[in-house]
């Protein structure tokens, strides 16, 4: 299907958007960033982040396939911590707090990107691609679009792994983060092992899963990613000075994305699609919170 003007219009306004956004993260945060061949390396860190997911657009939009996306995508966050704690150590070597945030961010990511590479090897397809894909140009929206969720899910992690000079020691703050992050982690795990477990049974085809932790949040698995980055974000509280705090708009835009843009509208739209006339699914929507769960209440 060849793209239309419209194509044209949009993927150019998401492209220019992403990259001037980014460039304006890079210039506020970057003023205690080591240098790497005159360039600071938070810079080199969103080139790096944007040139893989548009090189990875190319033969994903020759195949029309999306199957390798978010394996890009967790792959994404690997490169770019790696190259981070590099650019770090040509100013000092890396420090526990640096090398111990880098490892979550494997963790999870290894774990995630595995996780929705299954799920969409087994489905056979992703939904949310099946327009996007048949237009080259429609399907670098996506990639684009990836690129500046890396990047600025990312930044608190970059700006604490590039800076300058030695970092402080690791203080109480970083092990509320640590704490904080074993929590998200657990909940999102948990919450994505009940699911595929639920799903896998015949007799539950077609319904909504309102068990385990799914009982207390209709979204458990978006509450952990938020809480895990937040996690991630206050090991800066010790680490950011002046301009670097833009960094914290991290777990900000985790919660905003998942919540206003691309996680609980588009879920909650299908599932109002799907069960919005069962009596049951109704109670089931009143009676469990969104995201957090009701300390002590017990749903109906």
């Amino acid at each position: 299907m060849s793209a239309s003007s419209e194509d044209y219009r949009l993927t150019t306004i998401v492209m220019v958007a992403s990259v001037v956004i980014t460039l304006l993260i890079v210039s506020a945060v970057s003023t205690n960033s080591v240098e790497i061949g005159g360039m600071p390396a938070m810079a080199w860190c969103a080139a790096i982040v944007f040139g893989i997911q548009w090189l990875a657009w190319i033969p994903a939009s020759l195949l029309q396939s999306e199957r390798f996306y978010d394996l890009t995508g967790g792959m994404t966050y690997i490169v770019a911590v790696v190259f981070s704690l590099w650019a770090g150590s040509q100013s000092d070597d890396p420090g526990t707090r640096e090398l111990l945030i880098s490892a979550l961010v494997a963790i999870w990511s290894l774990r995630l990107s595995a996780f929705l590479f299954l799920r969409i090897h087994h489905a056979g397809k992703d939904g949310r691609f099946d327009k996007l894909k048949t237009s080259p140009i429609r399907f670098m929206v996506p990639w684009t679009l990836q690129a500046l969720w890396v990047f600025l899910t990312l930044n608190a992690v970059l700006v604490i792994n590039t800076q300058s000079g030695e970092a402080p020691p690791l203080g109480v703050w970083d092990g509320i983060g640590l704490a904080l992050w074993v929590v998200g982690f657990s909940v999102e795990v948990i919450a994505d092992s009940q699911k595929t477990a639920f799903n896998a049974k015949p007799e539950n085809a077609g319904k909504w899963i309102d068990e385990g932790l799914w009982s207390r949040s209709r979204h458990p698995n978006y509450l952990g990613e938020i809480l895990l980055w937040t996690g991630i974000a206050i090991f800066g509280v010790a680490c950011f000075d002046g301009l670097e705090m833009v960094a914290w708009i991290s777990p900000i835009f985790v919660y905003l994305l998942l919540t206003k843009v691309s996680g609980v509208p588009i879920l909650d739209r299908r599932a109002l699609e799907n069960w919005g006339e069962d009596p049951d699914y109704q109670r089931y929507r009143e009676n469990t919170p969104v995201l957090f769960p009701r300390i002590g209440a017990q749903r109906q």
